[in-house]
């Protein structure tokens, strides 16, 4: 029992004395009954699974498969994505997944096994919070579609007041006449008309404008400059939109997978009922049938096969889709249970995502197909990716329905839930590497790391929601989402398969799930030896070779923003050779005993508890089975 004196009064007046210092200093991000009671585990195996589900299936499941697929010959486009899922997608997520449930640890702390290959982490740390950065942003786009949706009949449904002169379903024609003082004007066809006058057909110019759905996108919701070099105000309607994104993520957070599992029980599963009930509607509409043939149904083109860009873009959707070498992998299985099947969780992962994005397709081009039909243009002329898609062609669509805002009400609060769940990742990531680096202090302060992560995060945003903001989302997807991860994910395979050896890898997955046959590596083993790393090659050598400036539509980006493109590629890069270099400095004796210790696992490396160890990662002294073995010398802190 403990004992208080009078000068101890203020203790039992502001403070609770039946609890312990130890219990003041708990981690919420720990249960009671977690196996790993240092950093967490799981609440349930229904909390990650579908937590990795919502991390898989994200907006390029909706804005970009559909289109690929309908780009490169319809249903024959499955035959390559499936090959790739099979040699490149499955065989690296499992592989990422099996990395950090082994180690529990997180994208950094598990190059343990391979020192030397540490900034391989640090980059996938730096990309996911540039990517998070910005894709914040778009859940803000989605946010502010779903305050507007709010309202009948939806702003973008027609040219109404917030309009001009360039918004028009039609292209406004003109006559290019002789002036009196022989110059040549141009004069509007109605105005011609009104004079019972006629205008030769070769003397006809026709002028593109823009669509409702368009003109409200870059004049309304972005107030869009002409480009990069004119940044213009922060357009405040998309900055309280990209302040409530960060604090629906932050308190999400805030207790790290304890919270954020319960979270996903709704937003990883809600998706699938709006894509439901989207198809539902869609195929009952007069000429959705059209759409779906687009899609996938009876003009597939097997002779599409034959060209390298429908393998490429099959292998990159599959890469990217994946979420591969982003670190979001290696940090959500980090807090599974030791013994936890990450073979089959990879598996029911992978087979969902595809399905997911074949799913989705239906439902998008099934109402394009609609729209296509309203307009009388082929579902080629309406059909988009990415921002064109999300944000003009199907809010477009779907205000030609009747009850349109309840449609755009799902549809857009669809994209946000989408979003939320690959953000959740993302910003897990940081917060894991930050907890592994330094786990004394930031131990029981996790709540408060996340809400700063956020904040710096959400200042680093505001960029983006200015005038100029869509040419810097677009600036940063292309330098720093786009082949960075191929490098990453290349150098891992490389370093896991023949570093730190294929055959101990498999060892080790097989401490967690148990002895399998022979038979049962084999492809795995082709994989990961030969397969996958060709195939990241090929990609990798593909993207560089036609690589070209990005672009916004018809605007291109001035010099000083390519090279800071460039720079954040190369910022993000530059710490795998620093790293490296430094490993080796820090290493004693000649230089291949030097490249050797930089080359071999740490004294520490191996499962996180004792009690998982066996006689390969024995270490003496260890007599208590409860300890943890995992230190943190070797870690970010180099």
């Amino acid at each position: 029992m403990r004992k208080y004196g009078l000068n101890n009064i203020s203790d039992l007046v502001f403070k609770n004395p039946a609890v312990s210092d130890e219990e003041k200093n708990a981690d919420p991000h720990v249960g009671s009954g977690d196996e790993n009671a240092d950093r967490g585990n799981w609440s349930s195996k229904k909390e990650y699974l579908l937590s990795m589900i919502g991390y898989a299936v994200g907006l390029g499941n909706v804005w970009r498969f559909p289109y690929l697929t309908y780009k490169h010959g319809g249903g024959a486009f499955l035959i390559p994505y499936v090959i790739m899922l099979s040699v490149a997608g499955l065989p690296l997520f499992f592989m990422e997944s099996s990395f950090g449930q082994f180690c529990s640890q997180g994208p950094i702390n598990v190059w343990k096994a391979v020192p030397i290959f540490q900034g391989v982490g640090i980059t996938m740390m730096l990309v996911s919070t540039f990517v998070s950065i910005y894709y914040n942003v778009i859940i803000a786009y989605s946010i502010y579609y779903l305050f507007a949706s709010f309202q009948y009949p939806l702003p973008w449904s027609d040219c109404s007041n917030w309009s001009d002169m360039n918004c028009n379903i039609t292209a406004r024609e003109y006559c290019n006449m002789t002036a009196y003082n022989g110059s040549l004007m141009a004069v509007n066809t109605s105005m011609i008309a009104d004079g019972n006058q006629s205008c030769l057909e070769e003397f006809l110019a026709s002028v593109p404008l823009q669509s409702p759905s368009e003109r409200y996108w870059d004049v309304v919701a972005l107030q869009r400059t002409s480009s990069m070099d004119e940044t213009g105000p922060v357009v405040w309607h998309l900055a309280l939109c990209l302040l409530l994104g960060w604090i629906l993520i932050a308190a999400a957070l805030f207790k790290g997978i304890k919270s954020s599992g319960k979270v996903v029980y709704f937003t990883a599963t809600f998706p699938y009922a709006v894509l439901l009930i989207l198809l539902i509607r869609g195929v009952t509409l007069e000429g959705a049938r059209n759409g779906i043939e687009y899609y996938i149904g009876s003009q597939s083109n097997l002779t599409k096969l034959s060209e390298a860009e429908v393998w490429k873009d099959a292998a990159t959707q599959i890469f990217f889709s994946l979420s591969i070498a982003w670190g979001g992998l290696t940090a959500l299985a980090s807090y599974n249970k030791f013994h936890n099947n990450c073979y089959k969780d990879s598996i029911i992962v992978c087979i969902t995502n595809c399905s997911t994005s074949i799913f989705a397709g239906f439902a998008i081009f099934s109402i394009l197909g609609h729209m296509a039909h309203v307009y009388g243009k082929p579902v080629s002329e309406v059909a988009q990716a990415g921002f064109g898609l999300a944000f003009i062609a199907y809010p477009d669509a779907l205000s030609k329905l009747p009850i349109s805002p309840l449609w755009s009400i799902l549809f857009f609060f669809m994209l946000i839930t989408l979003g939320l769940d690959s953000q959740f990742a993302g910003i897990e990531v940081i917060t894991t590497c930050l907890q592994d680096a330094y786990p004394k202090v930031l131990k029981a302060k996790r709540g408060l790391i996340t809400v700063l992560i956020c904040i710096v995060l959400f200042l680093l945003g505001l960029p983006c929601v200015t005038g100029a903001g869509i040419y810097w989302v677009n600036l940063i997807d292309t330098f720093c989402a786009g082949w960075i991860l191929l490098v990453a994910g290349l150098l891992e395979v490389f370093g896991l398969s023949c570093i730190y050896g294929g055959n101990r890898f498999i060892k080790d997955i097989e401490m967690m799930i148990g002895t399998k046959h022979a038979l049962f590596w084999i492809w795995w083993r082709a994989c990961w030896f030969f397969i996958t790393p060709v195939v990241l090659l090929v990609i990798l050598s593909w993207s560089l070779y036609t690589f070209t400036a990005p672009t916004y539509g018809s605007v291109e980006y001035p010099q000083w923003g390519i090279a800071l493109g460039w720079c954040m590629t190369v910022f993000c890069l530059v710490w795998i050779p620093i790293v490296a270099v430094w490993k080796l400095v820090k290493a004693s004796g000649n230089p291949w005993q030097r490249l050797k210790s930089a080359c071999s696992p740490t004294e520490d490396w191996g499962p996180y508890l004792e009690c998982h160890r066996n006689e390969h990662y024995d270490r003496a002294g260890m007599n208590d089975t409860n300890v943890y073995v995992i230190s943190n010398k070797n870690s970010t802190r180099l």
